[in-house]
């Protein structure tokens, strides 16, 4: 666990919790919203520590009676809101965790801290039942609602918290990381940061994974072979791949990251420009039998999978009709 300096990134966020705890400017009710494994958990605890610290500073200080009990997840005043529906909060989660215990004073720290994961889960029922407790707040009470998505709360509930939103991290901050932290290899560093856009928590989890790898060599096999497969070869890796892949955006991230390297090689002829660059030779052949004209439409119909694949498209086909044209041009 993690004070705010130990936290990679995401330094306005950092200055902006770290200002109002020096100004004594604490608002009763935060956002947190940023994809899954941006860190949002990592800062929240960080604030949280910071508040209870005995020791009344801009950092948590890890060795006082308050932060040891917070790192080891036992502070009777912070609450972590749960919920048994996997797939929602619902009002009397909220009525039992929060409303009906806000009004009991903390029990040993000046603040009270409400923190609730996955708040987009929240009913309509439950956040009109939470914005009773945003509205009329006792002053000890702070609230922090983590999110994927913001825009599924109500018009009230974002009027009354102060909204807090984690953009992505660089690759090269993502990089150094992995290599310095993780023992990455700098091309698998550059490979599993190009895959997470920014997201630590993402690259973390590639860098780990067994079935990525494999997944990579999978379709760095298709692309060799694509343009020497016949119509029922293609239809049965396609097969293969909706069954063994269920989440097939990471099949369209791939292949774009693939083409903007065939696409960058051909502009520059820098090796140094690549993602793949152990793929040198075959991102080379691309670029020699690609045309400007054949790689844009080659992204466009990566960009019509996705909105297919949205849409509810079947996968089978939407894959069917991205490869043709790849195949074609």
């Amino acid at each position: 666990m993690a004070g705010f300096n130990e936290i990679l990134g995401h330094e306005e966020i950092k200055e902006n919790l770290r200002k109002a705890i020096r100004n004594n400017r604490i608002s009763h009710a935060y956002i947190l919203s940023g994809e899954r494994g941006m860190g949002k958990k990592t800062i929240a605890r960080a604030f949280a520590m910071t508040l209870l610290c005995e020791r009344s500073s801009t950092e948590p200080c890890m060795e006082c009676h308050s932060c040891r009990q917070f790192l080891s997840d036992n502070h009777p005043d912070v609450i972590w809101v749960s919920h048994e529906k996997p797939a929602t909060i619902g009002v009397d989660d909220i009525r039992t965790q929060i409303n009906d215990t806000i009004t009991i004073r903390p029990y040993e720290s000046k603040y009270k801290i409400y923190l609730v994961d996955e708040a987009e889960k929240m009913t309509v029922q439950a956040q009109n039942a939470l914005l009773k407790t945003i509205e009329e707040p006792p002053a000890y009470a702070i609230l922090m609602l983590l999110t994927t998505n913001e825009e599924l709360f109500l018009p009230t509930i974002l009027s009354r918290c102060v909204k807090l939103k984690l953009k992505p991290l660089t690759d090269d901050t993502v990089i150094h990381y992995l290599t310095e932290k993780k023992g990455i290899s700098e091309e698998d560093a550059h490979i599993d940061a190009a895959f997470a856009r920014g997201n630590l928590g993402k690259a973390v989890e590639l860098s780990g994974s067994e079935e990525f790898p494999a997944f990579r060599a999978e379709m760095l096999h298709l692309l060799s072979q694509m343009h020497s497969m016949d119509t029922a070869e293609m239809l049965d890796w396609i097969s293969k791949l909706v069954k063994d892949c269920p989440d097939l955006s990471q099949v369209l991230d791939f292949l774009q990251l693939w083409y903007r390297d065939v696409l960058a090689f051909k502009v520059t002829r820098d090796l140094n420009t690549l993602i793949f660059r152990s793929e040198y030779g075959l991102i080379s052949e691309f670029s020699q039998k690609s045309s400007y004209p054949g790689l844009e439409q080659v992204l466009e119909a990566i960009d019509k999978a996705r909105v297919r694949l949205a849409a509810n498209v079947t996968k089978e086909l939407t894959l069917e009709l991205m490869l043709l044209t790849m195949r074609e041009t």
